[in-house]
């Protein structure tokens, strides 16, 4: 067998075996075409399903409609009929004021139980009525032999006691329209039945708006009764009028089994026309009373008229297909070298966001950024090689800045923006300790050349590692919680993300830490972080790990909601990245072994006093006469500062020194109740400039930098304080 393969395929060219290529793929593209226009046609009839589910839906919304109307009208007519009925005289006048309500009821009569008024006929039943000449009345209609106690708008409301709707009938007393009547049964005081209220609803109007803008042109709807007889039908205009008698036909034959098409029950049911032509009608009862049927009646030529011409259009294009294969063939063996480079291409970009993985992950916070009053723990997991998520923190002037943020999208291009803000954080953090205007600058920095509309939701914390103030400013992040015997949420402003509107005000908040407390910052990664069923880990199991690590130190407790998050997903693939941040204010509390204090006036001539002051504190303390020259420098320089600047000139105003001494630590507070002003946040003079090129000012502050180890602004109370440390290593003895 095999030599005879052998020999077969050694006459057959490399022209014939491309030749049989050719066959072979023209007959899978025509098995194609032909598995393309039967599926495609299964989505047609899904879809025409679901159009005739729609519009019944509509059109039973519509006649529902005209109905609620009615039972509307009589359900609050009822109270006013009650009162009418005790004076027979005052009936017509009440009926007249119902009928008048809307323009298709034709009439409102009350039927009366027989003998119910003593001097009257035994079947009493007045009556008003729509006619041409405005709305008429009827003192009875029962007169003229019309027995109302044989019809089931009579009998049903009284043996029930509840509403009923009659099926539709001919008005045969006065209107001579197609009718149906809405009637509910009336109590009169003695808590009796004293008869029945009715509306007569035209259903004249019913053809008209039933059959108006249908879903195909041919189609037509009917309303019918629960047992299938004929209430409204297509006008007699419409081109296929003659086949609706058919479809009912259909409907009422129980032997035809209707196959059921929608969740809400809906049934169709395909026939063939007499003059061949293929359609289905679908029905379905209308919820509620009275239980009507809605049926739309489609047309297969209609409804598949665009699938045929693609057919059509689909075997001409096969031919020019057939002609183009050859030349794929061609166009594919040369392609073979370009896929190879492809290949090589693909390799070089993956090493390349390999080495912007490395960059974004050195732009984290290495160093160890370490303070005795508080414990801070970070972590971020990348969904992809580089992600839009990043935290930062670093430490100026006794205060610890934070942030985390989260770039709209995935990968390279969030990588790029977040890198951006980023940068801009650490920029004018670096010169400004108030996050809201932190968070101003890089909103308009970020706006700026935004073609793309990419956002950045974002926080920033500024904590005062002295006092335990946190200020804060949100911009459209995932609320942090503030966790202490439990977690909840803290407190922030609605601002929104970062490159979106260019004026838009940030606006900035505050609160004081508890000793103990700890911060968390998370995006929306923890939160969202999905298993293989698509839950998320949500906010509450967030919570509730929390909450069964209180008292744990930052990094215990990220790596707590870590292994929760990694257990709740059990191994499906992470779907965005997932960034936390944890700081825990842990102040250290030292003894206060000497503390003074001093208030002056605003006045450069009490500067003496502040000298002497420092100096008297330094003997006390036995420090060394160096340490105690810069000290008396330092604080004379931040005195001056704020005589110059913290009142208007000729206002008098006070300025406290708090001198306190721990074994370790000097702190000096300076306090005045002038304008705010925070000369932490001015830049560093630059030394090498020459005189004449500096910019005035800002000397002292620098002086004051350079003597004492940190220093501080915080604005309390409407207050300006401003905190010196310098450490030491004891006391003198």
């Amino acid at each position: 067998m095999r030599e005879i393969l052998a020999k077969i395929k050694k006459h057959i060219d490399r022209r014939t075996w491309i030749t049989l290529i050719i066959v072979f793929a023209a007959l899978l593209i025509e098995l194609f075409s032909w598995a393309q226009y039967y599926y495609t046609k299964q989505l047609l009839e899904d879809e025409l399903e679901k159009k005739a589910a729609i519009e019944m839906t509509m059109k039973a919304i519509l006649v529902k409609s005209m109905l609620n109307t009615t039972e509307q009208v009589l359900n609050s007519h009822v109270t006013e009929i009650t009162k009418l009925i005790e004076d027979p005289d005052d009936i017509t006048d009440g009926l007249r004021t119902i009928v008048g309500a809307n323009d298709y009821f034709t009439g409102v009569g009350l039927a009366f139980k027989p003998g119910y008024y003593k001097g009257h006929d035994e079947l009493y039943e007045p009556w008003a009525f729509n006619a041409e000449e405005g709305i008429m009345v009827r003192d009875n209609v029962a007169i003229g032999g019309h027995d109302y106690t044989n019809f089931k708008f009579y009998t049903e409301p009284m043996l029930t006691g509840k509403p009923y709707w009659s099926d539709p009938y001919i008005d045969s007393v006065e209107t001579h329209t197609f009718i149906t009547t809405y009637s509910v049964p009336i109590i009169d005081k003695s808590g009796q039945k004293a008869g029945v209220a009715g509306i007569d609803l035209s259903l004249e109007w019913l053809s008209d708006s039933l059959n108006n803008r249908h879903m195909y042109s041919s189609s037509y709807c009917m309303l019918l009764t629960d047992d299938a007889k004929l209430i409204s039908q297509p006008p007699k205009s419409h081109p296929r009028y003659k086949d609706f008698d058919d479809a009912i036909k259909l409907i009422n034959d129980s032997t035809n089994r209707a196959r059921v098409v929608t969740k809400s029950k809906i049934k169709v049911i395909e026939f063939d026309t007499e003059d061949g032509k293929e359609a289905c009608v679908f029905f379905h009862h209308m919820k509620g009373k009275p239980h009507w049927m809605i049926a739309v009646v489609c047309y297969d030529e209609e409804v598949f008229a665009g699938l045929i011409a693609i057919r059509l259009r689909t075997g001409l294009l096969m031919l020019l297909g057939f002609l183009l294969l050859g030349y794929i063939i061609y166009r594919f063996l040369r392609n073979n070298k370009k896929m190879a480079q492809n290949e090589l291409e693909h390799e070089r970009l993956n090493t390349e966001l390999q080495v912007a993985k490395r960059i974004q992950s050195e732009m984290l916070p290495h160093d160890d950024v370490t303070h005795d009053n508080f414990d801070i723990a970070a972590s971020l997991l990348s969904a992809r090689e580089v992600g839009g998520d990043i935290y930062d923190y670093f430490m100026r002037d006794d205060k610890l800045f934070f942030c985390i943020g989260d770039a709209s999208g995935k990968g390279v291009a969030s990588a790029l923006i977040m890198s951006v803000t980023h940068s801009m954080f650490r920029s004018f953090g670096s010169r400004e300790s108030h996050p809201a205007r932190i968070m101003q600058k890089i909103n308009q920095a970020v706006c700026h050349g935004n073609d793309s509309s990419m956002f950045v939701t974002f926080f920033i914390g500024v904590l005062d590692l002295p006092t335990g103030r946190l200020y804060y400013c949100n911009a459209g992040h995932d609320t942090p919680l503030l966790i202490d015997n439990k977690a909840n949420n803290l407190e922030v402003k609605s601002n929104i993300p970062l490159g979106i509107d260019l004026d838009w005000f940030y606006e900035g908040q505050q609160t004081v830490l508890k000793p103990g407390e700890t911060l968390l910052l998370y995006t929306d990664g923890l939160t969202e972080a999905m298993d293989a069923k698509h839950d998320q880990f949500g906010l509450q199991r967030v919570k509730d790990t929390i909450e069964q690590h209180i008292g744990d130190d930052p990094q215990q407790l990220l790596d707590a909601l870590l292994t929760a998050c990694k257990d709740f997903v059990d191994g499906a693939e992470q779907s965005d990245d997932l960034t936390m941040l944890a700081v825990k204010f842990s102040p250290k509390e030292e003894e206060i072994i000497m503390h003074r204090e001093i208030t002056i006036d605003n006045s450069l001539s009490h500067v003496p006093k502040v000298n002497d002051f420092v100096k008297s504190f330094g003997e006390e303390l036995k420090l060394e006469e160096k340490d105690s020259q810069n000290l008396k420098l330092a604080i004379e320089e931040a005195v001056v500062n704020v005589i110059n600047y913290a009142y208007p000139v000729g206002e008098k105003g006070d300025i406290t020194i708090e001198a306190t001494a721990t074994a370790t630590t000097l702190r000096f507070k300076i306090i005045d109740c002038g304008v705010a002003f925070a000369p932490t946040d001015a830049p560093d003079v630059d030394t090498s400039l020459s005189a004449e090129e500096r910019q005035i000012g800002g000397l002292g502050i620098f002086l004051v930098r350079q003597l004492m180890d940190t220093i501080n602004y915080e604005r309390i109370d409407g207050k300006n304080v401003l905190t010196l440390t310098k450490s030491i290593t004891k006391v003198n003895d």
